[in-house]
């Protein structure tokens, strides 16, 4: 973000419920035209802490500002924040082009017609605009509740895990469409996933949220190569956790590591990946490593081996 205007800074912002702290104490900024990814588990703040941004919900302490403006307590319609949800929540009464321009009655109906027609064409879909949302697919009415929340200009977006209900090839399509359209349209946006590939190559940076907290913000390169936390390290990536005689434990991905016939480990799973094959094995302290090779040993599961490592700078935990 170096360089760029802060378009959001968010500071010690907490969120109670009955009695349990669902976001807590969380410190986040974003810069103009960035894309932060948000990932987590199921349940670990998430869409909480996006409504505290958006306004859509009130903050039991912290901070929100917007560019140079302090909208802690201001309403949601005037925070100058888009949101996209889960589902497209588009009117299914009104027109596509309808849906777009719900968010500009304020400007006269001219200047109305010419913005939501750039943001079909922002967004691909210029001669739909008559359509209904039911006449569109899944990532149509996505594109469409996206051209809604941009055609008000807003400083930020929010999308909170907009491909959460399409099939695993579209989402894959949509998101990079849905990428392309906001660097086009240069606003910073924060998406929401509990994708962690999704979060890994959609976003500039990415934020990782576990219990409430973000354990750490960084490009996806240091998030996945010096993750701050055990937690971060296996919730990326398949990790191992490989210690030293001094105590230390040491970051190990599937291809840090090798195996070999006979020792005191022992393989207790074999997976075909396509480009390759993956050994889950039981290593002597009774922790779990995982090893990728190119091609099938003749270890079988329960047979006797020995793990190495083959990278020589794997990542120490603090």
């Amino acid at each position: 973000m170096s360089g760029s205007a802060v378009a959001l800074d968010v500071a010690g912002l907490t969120r109670v419920f009955d009695g349990r702290t669902v976001v807590d104490n969380v410190d986040l900024t974003l810069g103009d035209g960035e894309i932060l990814t948000l990932v987590g588990p199921s349940g670990c703040g998430k869409s909480t802490l996006m409504r505290l941004i958006s306004g859509l919900e009130p903050a039991d302490s912290g901070r929100v500002r917007v560019g140079d403006r302090d909208v802690t307590k201001t309403p949601a319609e005037h925070r100058q924040i888009g949101f996209v949800f889960q589902e497209s929540s588009l009117f299914g009464h009104l027109r596509v082009t309808q849906n777009v321009a719900f968010g500009l009655r304020h400007l006269p109906r001219s200047e109305r017609s010419t913005r939501v027609e750039e943001m079909l064409e922002l967004v691909q879909l210029g001669g739909l605009g008559r359509r209904y949302p039911h006449q569109l697919s899944g990532g149509e009415q996505q594109r469409v509740a996206l051209a809604r929340a941009l055609a008000p200009r807003p400083r930020i977006v929010l999308l909170d895990e907009p491909f959460a209900s399409l099939d695993e090839v579209l989402r894959e399509d949509l998101g990079h469409q849905v990428v392309s359209i906001l660097r086009s349209a240069s606003t910073a946006s924060v998406l929401v996933t509990h994708d962690r590939h999704e979060a890994m190559t959609l976003g500039d940076r990415i934020a990782v949220m576990h219990g409430g907290r973000i354990e750490q913000c960084d490009t996806p390169e240091a998030v996945y190569r010096a993750p701050a936390t055990r937690f971060v390290a296996s919730f990326v990536e398949v990790a191992s956790f490989i210690p030293d005689d001094n105590g230390s434990v040491f970051v190990a991905r599937p291809h840090h590591l090798s195996m070999t016939t006979g020792g005191n480990d022992r393989v207790v799973r074999i997976e075909f990946l396509g480009s390759g094959y993956r050994y889950t094995v039981r290593r002597a302290d009774g922790n779990d490593a995982v090893v990728d090779m190119a091609n099938r040993s003749d270890l079988q599961v329960g047979d006797a081996c020995t793990v190495g490592v083959n990278a020589p700078d794997l990542h120490r935990l603090a």
